[in-house]
């Protein structure tokens, strides 16, 4: 029992105790901080360098990858508009939640961040750099990351269409991503010892009123999680079968509940989801389609999550999250982080170089959005997975299949 539990729970338990360590350090000897910020430079310049190349990888295998899911029709149509809805319905909650409960950003943060912002476009040349570059190798700088979704796309589809021709820089492309993907969790492993050295420099530059900026945005997660639960999850439960829907969601939502916690995985509780689908009267044609394709790119925790990591960004660097184009931009990207990145281990780190590249902001803040998004992990998995069991429950209902 305890090796599971270190084995769930190990790299939020050794972040923490970085983070902590790192705090101390720029509490009692901030004069040591500037020795250590290299250390966390290196991390992320590490981080940096990874996510690229495995984003290209992991969206061509991903979009190669789909051949015999084209006839399930309505099914995954009603699938993939239920997961749009949901993703867009939990982010504008979260918005709404930020809005009305705002974070108040240390005074001296903004102006310590933004001494590296650059950022020089017009509005012209900013659309066309979202989706192009003028040369093949600008395609790999984190600046481009929307050019590259697009580029990676394309190179997916190119392969479907080449068909057997095309089998063997399709076998490169899976060989690539999962290469990168251990790469990712490798240099992952040293996250504490990166992250804990700048911790200690922001805390010995910034001061401890930093502790105070992470723990708003934390709490407000963990409430807007709670509420988004309690309330959303038994109105979409309503919706499939009003009341005797919620009273079957809430009947088997349990186990689905504790074994996301319990594992921080929602690959793990994907088998419990389905079973508990199935005893809600979820269809088993829909349920064994809708859960393990959802598990990857539907996660209403995630949708949460991303909105959060922007507005902080956004109080960082002492912008204005609400303005209109700002609040579509972040709206879109989280549709991607909670669709398409949702399948890559800590795939999460891609929003950030995608919000980077969207929003030209600099890198600075990616240690906050890193701690941010680890912390609320537990919360975000349940949330992922059990949102999973509420979409399948919406396709039954617009898709009639005989009970299995």
């Amino acid at each position: 029992m305890k090796s599971s539990f270190w084995n769930n729970y190990s790299n939020i338990i050794l972040l923490l105790i970085g983070i902590f360590i790192g705090s101390l350090v720029g509490i009692f000897a901030p004069g040591f901080v500037t020795y250590l910020k290299p250390i966390g430079d290196i991390f992320l310049n590490l981080l940096f360098v990874t996510v690229i190349p495995l984003v290209f990888f992991a969206i061509v295998s991903a979009i190669s990858g789909i051949e015999q899911q084209n006839q399930l029709g309505k099914i995954i149509g009603t699938m993939a508009l239920t997961f749009l809805s949901f993703i867009l319905i939990s982010a504008t909650f979260c918005i709404i939640m930020v809005y009305f409960f705002p974070t108040e950003t240390p005074k001296n943060i903004s102006e310590t961040i933004s001494e590296n912002l650059q950022n020089n476009a017009n509005i012209n040349d900013q659309i066309v750099g979202f989706f192009t570059v003028s040369e093949f190798y600008h395609l790999f700088s984190r600046q481009n990351m929307l050019a590259l979704l697009v580029f990676s796309f394309l190179v997916g589809i190119s392969i479907r269409k080449s068909g057997e021709k095309g089998k063997l820089f399709q076998n490169f492309i899976l060989s690539g991503n999962e290469v990168m993907k251990q790469l990712l969790l490798l240099i992952m492993k040293v996250a504490p010892i990166g992250l804990g050295a700048y911790f200690a420099y922001q805390v010995g530059t910034i001061g401890p009123q930093l502790f105070g900026f992470y723990a708003k945005p934390l709490g407000l997660y963990y409430i807007a999680g709670t509420i988004y639960f309690i309330v959303f999850f038994s109105l979409y439960a309503f919706i499939w079968k009003s009341g005797n829907g919620v009273k079957a969601f809430w009947k088997e939502s349990l186990l689905p509940t504790a074994t996301a916690i319990s594992t921080c995985s929602s690959l793990a509780t994907m088998p419990v989801a389905i079973e508990a689908a199935k005893r809600m009267g979820v269809p088993a044609s829909i349920a064994n389609v809708v859960i393990p394709i959802g598990t990857t790119i539907h996660k209403n925790g995630s949708s949460i999550s991303s909105i959060i990591k922007i507005y902080v960004a956004f109080q960082l660097l002492g912008w204005n999250f609400f303005e209109p184009m700002n609040l579509i931009m972040a709206l879109g990207i989280t549709v991607f982080v909670s669709a398409v990145a949702g399948g890559i281990p800590n795939g999460g780190y891609i929003g950030e170089m995608l919000m980077i590249s969207v929003y030209k902001i600099p890198p600075d803040v990616v240690p906050a959005v890193i701690i941010i998004g680890t912390l609320v992990d537990p919360p975000a998995t349940v949330l992922n997975s059990v949102g999973n069991i509420l979409a399948s429950m919406i396709v039954s209902k617009f898709v009639k299949t005989e009970v299995v």
